[in-house]
């Protein structure tokens, strides 16, 4: 008799089971609507947002980040940049750009689709004038500094960005100094106001293509300087790299603006302030380019070479592989690994970036009244020994203390 009962019991549960589910299903779906309305609205917003965000930027390059116009010059405006063209070198005479912290969020891909600039009066369809000519189009504003706007990025593939780089320049050393750039705007969480452009002069070889009918120069040299103006301490440095293979690291490189105005003849950030303008202007530092957090901080200039007694830079050390030599620099960091049973010395670039370093094997430590891992960081040293090579980073096996040298010894 109990029977019956109990499959009315299961019945009424399997109903009310039945019942719950209907509504969790119906609430999700209830759910699901809203946000998809939300993501909708969002994505509404962000084209005006981004439309906004391009007009403070050029709003502020304007007011702060132009160089001063020569007689002749006009500015041209794009989503993301200004520039000044010249018909006479069929390349930018400058670019100004400001570099924003939303880079961190910014996804969209190289388009590789250079296009001519319907703003300039002259002949920017160079298609021809490069192709097969031996140099790369050379971005003198960066697409990476753009990727989180379509409109300004595409602007980035106009001709009048672009200036020809050899390859070795521009896929190594500037796309270093590129990042670099970008790695302090992530790591500082502050915009930067760049200006960027070859360095162009009377005399300079042109393009040669069968098919090329524009005299496009190609510079000797390339420039960018970088201003931080909204931070609480302004700064400034530039870079002035010649067009070519590399003969030394990327902060080796570093100048200041007063030198780089100097050589150009340009007044890049005419609209400051004197005191501020002065003061920046004057930089020539990287160390306070290193931002808190960014893994590259304390990275120092190598030594400028030549150095005495026949002693050597780190960015000269490759060259003396298999020789006895003695090299010098700045030890910015030090690591002990168990794995290796050693201690490493970094001189001038953290790991794994370094051009040079100085290993102590463990068996080597009682040749050694200090601990060098703690004694040697942030000094100036000089290391002589055999120059090998590992992982293709030279460096030197120190056997004992008389193998290192203070630098404020040597030199006192």
């Amino acid at each position: 008799m109990k029977y019956p009962l109990l499959s009315l019991s299961f019945a009424v549960a399997f109903h009310a089971a039945t019942m719950a589910q209907g509504e969790a299903e119906k609430r999700l779906t209830e759910l699901q609507v809203r946000y998809d309305q939300l993501e909708e609205q969002q994505q509404l917003l962000l084209g005006p947002i981004e439309d906004a965000k391009l007009a403070i930027m050029q709003r502020d390059l304007a007011a702060f980040g132009l160089p001063a116009l020569a007689p002749g010059d006009e500015p041209i405006v794009h989503p993301g940049h200004t520039l000044v063209w010249s018909e006479r070198h069929h390349t930018p005479k400058w670019t100004a750009h400001l570099v924003l912290p939303d880079i961190l969020k910014g996804s969209l891909a190289r388009i590789d689709s250079f296009r001519p600039d319907p703003q300039v009066k002259g002949n920017t369809d160079l298609f021809n004038e490069y192709w097969n000519s031996g140099y790369d189009r050379g971005h003198m504003v960066p697409s990476a500094d753009m990727r989180w706007s379509q409109k300004a990025l595409e602007a980035t593939y106009l001709y009048s960005n672009i200036a020809p780089q050899k390859a070795e320049m521009n896929r190594e050393t500037w796309a270093d100094l590129e990042d670099w750039g970008r790695r302090y705007v992530h790591y500082a969480k502050e915009r930067v106001f760049i200006v960027t452009g070859p360095v162009l002069t009377d005399g300079l070889p042109v393009l040669t293509t069968p098919t090329g009918k524009e005299s496009v120069s190609i510079p000797t040299y390339c420039f960018k300087a970088f201003a931080d103006l909204d931070g609480p301490e302004k700064k400034g440095i530039a870079f002035i790299m010649k067009n070519g293979p590399a003969d030394r690291t990327m902060i080796e490189y570093a100048v200041s603006i007063d030198s780089l105005e100097r050589l150009t003849g340009l007044d890049l950030f005419p609209a400051l302030d004197d005191a501020t303008e002065n003061a920046i202007e004057a930089m020539s530092e990287t160390t306070p380019w290193f931002a808190e957090g960014d893994p590259m901080a304390g990275e120092v200039s190598p030594m400028k070479a030549p150095l005495p007694g026949g002693r050597f830079n780190t960015s000269q050390a490759k060259y003396h592989i298999g020789k006895t030599a003695t090299i010098c620099g700045t030890v910015v960091s030090t690591r002990r690994t168990t794995k290796a049973n050693a201690v490493y010395l970094n001189l001038d670039r953290n790991h794994p970036n370094q051009e040079f370093y100085a290993t102590v094997w463990d068996y080597n430590g009682p040749n050694f009244h200090y601990d060098p891992v703690t004694y040697l960081v942030n000094k100036k040293i000089c290391v002589t020994g055999k120059v090998t090579i590992y992982n293709e980073i030279p460096r030197i096996s120190v056997n004992n203390e008389n193998a290192i040298e203070l630098w404020d010894e040597i030199v006192k």
